[in-house]
């Protein structure tokens, strides 16, 4: 299977020497996994690294796969630090990808999806991190709820999955780095497997 991920330090694996769940997976499982994740990027298209601008550009290159599998975003991060800019989730009715305002967080994320759908009509999830005591996030979980059920899109939801949070002090001092990144163990022992449960199910 191919699978592209798209997302920032998370998606890349920043605290553990540039791998994540993504490069496990892809090793595991023989997959291909095409890891377009640079640290510090938003959702929102504010710059020429946003997701948006990211993906914008791998599909214009010569690069693009013709097809992929699966896709996987990355809820950012980032973006919870302006919540003003996190515009709205639009209605049912509206599915262009012209239609959204692509430099608002909620924009983005409609944006990426329709596009996704547009280029490869390939099963999407988004994943969240988990709790870290920020209440923009939660915010930005909440729409993302409501964008997936207007999308009929996946959620890897480590954020409300109060079995997986469910850590030992000394448990989450191996898994994370701090509240955001995991380390190399984290995403080995704690990630991976949640992430092998969503897409093994969803590409059966």
């Amino acid at each position: 299977k191919t699978i592209f991920w798209l997302g920032s330090s998370v998606t890349y694996g920043a605290s553990s020497g540039g791998e994540s769940m993504a490069d496990f997976i892809a090793r595991k499982h023989g997959a291909v996994c095409i890891k377009e994740a640079v640290s510090g990027t938003t959702l929102a298209d504010l710059n020429g690294e946003s997701y948006v601008a990211r993906l914008d550009a791998y599909l214009a290159s010569e690069e693009r796969a013709e097809q992929v599998d699966a896709f996987v975003c990355q809820l950012s991060t980032n973006d919870k630090g302006n919540p003003g800019g996190f515009g709205e989730v639009t209605g049912e009715d509206v599915r262009d990808p012209a239609a959204f305002d692509r430099a608002t967080t909620f924009g983005a994320m409609e944006y990426i999806i329709a596009t996704v759908r547009e280029t490869w009509d390939c099963p999407i999830w988004f994943y969240t991190n988990p709790p870290m005591g920020d209440e923009n996030y939660g915010t930005m979980v909440e729409a993302l709820e409501r964008i997936a059920d207007k999308w009929d899109i996946g959620i890897i939801d480590l954020y409300r999955d109060t079995d997986f949070n469910d850590l030992t002090e000394e448990e989450y001092a191996l898994c994370m780095s701090d509240s955001i990144h995991p380390s190399k163990a984290g995403y080995r022992e704690w990630w991976l497997p949640k992430f092998e449960e969503a897409l093994l199910a969803g590409l059966a």
